[in-house]
């Protein structure tokens, strides 16, 4: 017999899933992913499992969720393919703290170049931006209300007995009231709420947001812009601790003349960083860090030592593996030192990619080779491809080309078969010059453009605009059919 626990009945009853219904499927994050980026199915597959799993690890038992560990991922493959691209989705749907770095810049100390420890700084700060956006979002509306009073305070000052008094003024104002008849002071009290309602009907409707005020506003930046020159990337570190502590210096504040739309603004950015609990917003998002942030490691061949070639072991060989190993705590799991305290790295989840033309996966040293047990590999773009690039996704380029047009009142249209013939000349200069995958299409679309987007402001007598294939393979043909030609301009 069998004994159901009631959570495992409550399980059974609400379906397979454990886990919020609002929360995305990894079927659901490739059909999002598809919708921005074309092909590379494999590599949105593994993406999406590790995004799964770590929704899953939330919901696994105290006792075992600090061991799951998360399967770090590296993405192999030529550029312009979509590496970069998926890792920067991906942060979106998860809401998620997201840094992209570049492996060449960091080196081993003592070499020029900035501390890897720097990549989970730069996260943090990024996690405590995304945090405070969203509790300044939760308090707006309270922000508005007291906005509002503040300006009704500058334009229309209530009356004395309804202020705020200190001791002494209170007093004062008990011996004047009393030598006042009462009937005056509930009458002035009475005209003053009157009016203010009055001058807040207007202010809500929109009517005074030209009318010029003055009111005191504190300097946006008090120390200004500080900047340490020195040759360790540590001196970046010591730019931005110097920063902070001139930040937290009291502002000087200075009379202005606004307007109440400007006014407004710079009272609400005030309101809200009160209303902002910022050890709060720290402590969350650390724990988003900890959690759920991404780390994209970028040009990570670039770290690689080739196998093949003389002089291993020396010159910038030595850089290279230093870096590996300076990156092989990170990503193992470590805990790192911030201006808001200490980070672990346990758990955030890192993705690497790189071309790999010269070097190899397995170039890496061993131990680096280990932290990144998933390996993806993202293949070369065809014809088709760049055919579904120009068409398909949210922000195509075509899409993005007509809505520049459709600013200077020109509506530009593409037939089907010059799209074919700009994705037929993009896969043939690629083939020929350099592989330089989707980025091939910025350039090939620039030049066949190029004369329209330099004359339309003057010459407005077309309204619409049709690129056929004809006029495709007249401005491509002589720059795609000679090579080195196609070296500068393609």
């Amino acid at each position: 017999m069998t004994i159901h626990s009631d959570s495992e009945a409550a399980l059974q009853t609400e379906g397979k899933s454990a886990i919020a219904a609002h929360n995305l499927t990894p079927n659901q994050i490739v059909g999002l992913l598809d919708k921005y980026i074309i092909g590379q199915k494999e590599a949105k597959k593994s993406v999406a499992i590790a995004l799964r799993n770590r929704l899953r690890r939330q919901h696994v038992g105290d006792d075992l969720r600090e061991e799951i560990m998360p399967n770090n991922i590296i993405m192999i493959g030529p550029t312009g393919v979509g590496k970069t691209e998926i890792a920067r989705r991906l942060a979106k749907l998860a809401r998620a703290p997201f840094v992209k770095v570049e492996a060449s810049k960091f080196t081993e100390v003592g070499y020029v170049g900035r501390d890897v420890e720097s990549m989970i700084r730069d996260l943090v700060d990024q996690s405590v931006a995304m945090v405070r956006s969203e509790k300044s979002e939760e308090v707006k509306e309270k922000a508005a209300v007291l906005v509002e009073e503040r300006l009704l305070d500058i334009l229309l000052p209530p009356a004395p007995s309804a202020r705020g008094r200190d001791e002494d003024e209170a007093e004062t104002d008990d011996l004047s009231a009393a030598m006042v008849p009462a009937d005056e002071n509930d009458i002035s009290r009475e005209v003053n709420r009157r009016s203010r309602e009055k001058m807040l009907e207007r202010l809500r409707s929109g009517r005074m947001e030209d009318r010029q005020i003055e009111m005191d506003t504190a300097s946006e930046n008090p120390g200004g812009m500080m900047q340490i020159f020195g040759p360790l990337g540590q001196m970046e570190e010591i730019g931005n601790i110097m920063q902070d502590l001139m930040s937290g210096l009291p502002r000087k504040r200075k009379k202005r003349r606004v307007s109440i739309a400007e006014a407004r603004r710079l009272l609400e950015q005030e309101e809200v960083q009160k209303l902002i609990d910022m050890d709060a917003v720290v402590k969350d998002a650390i724990s988003k860090v900890e959690q759920s942030g991404i780390v994209f490691i970028d040009e990570i061949d670039k770290i690689a030592a080739p196998s093949t070639g003389s002089g291993s072991g020396k010159g910038p060989d030595v850089s290279r593996e230093g870096v590996q190993r300076d990156l092989l705590p990170i990503v193992e799991g470590s805990n790192v030192a911030t201006k808001y305290g200490m980070v672990k790295t346990d758990h955030v989840l890192f993705i690497a990619s790189g071309a790999f033309h010269v070097a190899k996966p397995s170039d890496l040293i061993p131990e680096l080779q280990g932290r990144f047990p998933i390996r993806v590999e993202l293949k070369s773009l065809t014809e088709e491809d760049f055919y579904k690039i120009l068409t398909q996704p949210k922000n195509a380029l075509i899409k993005q080309y007509r809505a520049l047009l459709v600013t200077e009142g020109v509506e530009l249209e593409f037939t089907d078969g010059a799209i074919l013939e700009i994705a037929r000349t993009a896969a043939k200069v690629n083939e020929s010059v350099e592989n330089i995958g989707a980025r091939r299409l910025h350039t090939i679309l620039t030049n066949l453009l190029e004369e329209l987007m330099f004359n339309i402001p003057e010459s407005m007598s077309e309204e619409k605009v049709i690129i056929d294939e004809a006029m495709v393979r007249l401005k491509l043909s002589a720059i795609a059919s000679d090579r080195d030609l196609s070296q500068y301009i393609l």
